[in-house]
C-alpha cells in the first residue's frame, strides 16, 4: 500500500508540469501571462502575537494569457456568458497552529496544528465590469504538507523556539474543494483627479477542505483602477487574481469588509475519518481588510492587512490579524 506522504511529492511534480502540458492546446492567445508570488504572515501586520491560528501561507502561481484554451470557453460560457478567459494555477502551503505552542499535545479548545498543501486550478473570466471564476483545489492536510518542517526550520534560522504541538497535528488526509465566485466593478466619482470605485463580491465553496458562503465589498481610491479587480488574499480554494500591464504608473489604496457563513473547515473540525484534535467552528465570521497596490509596466505589488473575528468557539486572544505581501510579474 502506498503511503499518502509518498504520493505528495509526485502530485506536486505533476502539478508543476501541468501548465507546460496544457500549452500545447493554445489558440490565438492575447494579453500577457504572469507569475505571482505571495506570502501571508502575522509578522507582516501590526499584530503583537504572530504565531497563532492562521500563521503563515505561501502561494506561487501562474496565469495564462487571455483566450489561450478553447475548452475553457466551452466550460465558462454557459455559466458566465461571453468574456475573456484565463487559466490560473497555483501551489499553496498554509500553516495553522494553536495559541499554546509549548505543549506536545494541543490543549483542549485550542486550534489544532495543521499543515495544508494544495494545487489550485481555476478558469477565470473577465468582462468590462466583472471577474468570475470557477475552481478546483486538491491536496493534503497533515505531515505530508510539511508544515512542521517549514515553521520549525524557519524558527531555527531566526533563533526562535520550536512549536512542539506538531506532534499532535492532524493526520494525513487527501482533501478537495470546488468554488465559484464573482467580483463586480462599478466606477464612482472622481475626487481631485483620483478615481474611485466599489467592488462587491460573492463566492461559494464546498468540499472536504471547506464549505462556506462569502459576501463582501471593497472601496478603492487611486489611478488606473481599471487594470485589476482588487488585491486578492491567499485562500483555501482556487480563485481569480488578474491585472493588466500599463505604461502609466497606477496605484490605489483600499478598504473592505466581508462576512462568511461557514459549514465546515478541516483545519478546525479535524480529520474526517480519524480521531484528531478539533474545535467547533463559529458559523458566522467577519473580516475587515485594508491596504495598497502599485502597478506598472509588467509588475504589480500589493500589501494588505486583515482583521478577522473568531473562527472557532472559545477562541482566545481577540481578533486575529494577518498581513499579506504579493508580487506579480508579466512575461
Amino acid at each position: 500500500m502506498i503511503r499518502c506522504s509518498k504520493l505528495a511529492p509526485a502530485a506536486v511534480a505533476l502539478s508543476l508540469l501541468l501548465p507546460g502540458l496544457l500549452a500545447a492546446q493554445t489558440r490565438n492567445a492575447s494579453g500577457d501571462a504572469f507569475f505571482s508570488l505571495q506570502g501571508e504572515n502575522a509578522s507582516i501586520s501590526s499584530a503583537s502575537v504572530t504565531d497563532r491560528f492562521y500563521t503563515n501561507a505561501l502561494r506561487i502561481g501562474y496565469t495564462s494569457p487571455e483566450d489561450a484554451y478553447t475548452w475553457l470557453h466551452r466550460l465558462t460560457t454557459p455559466m458566465f456568458g461571453e468574456g475573456h478567459v484565463r487559466l490560473e494555477f497555483d501551489l499553496t502551503q498554509q500553516i495553522y497552529t494553536p495559541l499554546a505552542t509549548r505543549f506536545a499535545t494541543t490543549p483542549k479548545g485550542d486550534e489544532p496544528n495543521a499543515g495544508l498543501l494544495l494545487a489550485n486550478f481555476a478558469a477565470v473570466q473577465e468582462r468590462a465590469d466583472s471577474l468570475s471564476s470557477m475552481g478546483l483545489s486538491v491536496g493534503m492536510v497533515g505531515p505530508a504538507a510539511l508544515g512542521e518542517q517549514v515553521q520549525n526550520g524557519f524558527h531555527d534560522v531566526i533563533g526562535q523556539g520550536h512549536n512542539y504541538g506538531w506532534r499532535s497535528q492532524l493526520h494525513n488526509e487527501p482533501v478537495f474543494g470546488v468554488s465559484i465566485g464573482r467580483i463586480w466593478r462599478q466606477s464612482l466619482a472622481n475626487l481631485g483627479g483620483l478615481e474611485t470605485d466599489v467592488l462587491p463580491q460573492a463566492d461559494l465553496t464546498a468540499g472536504t477542505l471547506r464549505s462556506a458562503a462569502e459576501a463582501g465589498v471593497m472601496l478603492r481610491l487611486g489611478q488606473s483602477l481599471q487594470n485589476d479587480f482588487g488585491s486578492a488574499r491567499i485562500r483555501s480554494i482556487a480563485g481569480g487574481d488578474i491585472f493588466h500591464a500599463s505604461n502609466i504608473l497606477g496605484w490605489y489604496v483600499f478598504a473592505g469588509a466581508k462576512g462568511q457563513l461557514v459549514a465546515n473547515d478541516i483545519t478546525l473540525n479535524g480529520n474526517t475519518y480519524r480521531s484528531s484534535p478539533s474545535v467547533s467552528v463559529v458559523p458566522v465570521v467577519g473580516e475587515v481588510d485594508f491596504g495598497a497596490a502599485l502597478m506598472g509596466d509588467g509588475f504589480r505589488i500589493t500589501i494588505s492587512e486583515s482583521i478577522q473575528s473568531q473562527t472557532f468557539r472559545h477562541q482566545k486572544g481577540g481578533p486575529h490579524q494577518m498581513g499579506s505581501l504579493g508580487l506579480s510579474l508579466l512575461f
